[in-house]
């Protein structure tokens, strides 16, 4: 038997990048999986082409977690579909370097309302649809609380509140039996990585030349992580925040 046999999970943000590299992960492992998307519908719908021709279960369900009434219709959508919840993986996340003279009132709350508040919204839903066996919430937090990278600040500061989110919530949420970690990625190769224009360029090879295993992140290095957090494999850990990052701190 798979380790997520009979499980139901939800990952935020699956349209692309890690998101839909866990989505198909879990999926692989047995469990049934709402892939969430924001935007890209096109996305959504070819993560859960392959899960359904690998012999998984998937729906896609838009949603933008940075509103609250999207994130209730997409835990709907959940019960709905699958009739209960085991497994929440807080993906959706928007990222944007500036220089402090750069920072505004926009940037920080379109970074905020996404990494933040919509980790917290999705949370609480997930939570109410949890059965008595509890669940698991994996939160996909950043390496940046490590390294500090300049121009940063506000975007690490949204992934500082997701490390002290986990914390808060494992303690909150271990006598309901719901387990609460986070996986902190170092850079890692994705389509918004390139959209970016980080690929290739003094930044990445900046990265690479600090990291002691020798490359930049791929999304299958993550994947497995998610897996492992989700399972009964992980069952004693909570609280917990795994920084794979290939050894940069």
């Amino acid at each position: 038997m798979s380790k997520l046999t009979g499980k139901v999970a939800i990952v935020t943000g699956a349209s692309k990048g890690i998101g839909a590299d866990i989505a198909k992960g879990l999926a692989k492992e047995g469990a049934s999986v709402v892939v969430n998307y924001a935007s890209s519908k096109e996305g959504a719908d070819k993560v859960v082409a392959e899960i359904t021709k690998a012999g998984g279960k998937a729906v896609a369900v838009q949603g933008d977690v940075a509103k609250e009434a999207d994130v209730n219709r997409i835990f709907a959508e959940t019960k709905k579909s699958f009739g209960k919840l085991d497994v929440l993986v807080n993906n959706a996340g928007v990222y944007q370097f500036a220089p402090i003279e750069e920072v505004s009132t926009e940037l920080f709350s379109r970074l905020f309302n996404t990494n933040v508040l919509g980790t917290l919204l999705a949370s609480r839903e997930a939570v109410k649809l949890f059965g008595e066996d509890g669940g698991s919430i994996i939160n996909i937090g950043s390496a940046a609380t490590e390294i500090n990278v300049p121009t940063s600040s506000v975007y690490t500061a949204t992934k500082g509140a997701v490390d002290s989110i986990t914390a808060v919530l494992s303690k909150e949420l271990g006598p309901k039996k719901v387990r609460v970690n986070s996986i902190n990625p170092g850079m890692v190769e994705t389509e918004g990585v390139h959209t970016a224009g980080f690929i290739g360029t003094d930044f990445q090879k900046n990265f690479e030349a600090q990291t002691p295993l020798g490359r930049i992140g791929q999304v299958g290095d993550i994947t497995p992580l998610a897996v492992f957090l989700a399972s009964s494999d992980s069952g004693w850990l909570t609280g917990e925040t795994l920084v794979a990052s290939g050894g940069l701190r």
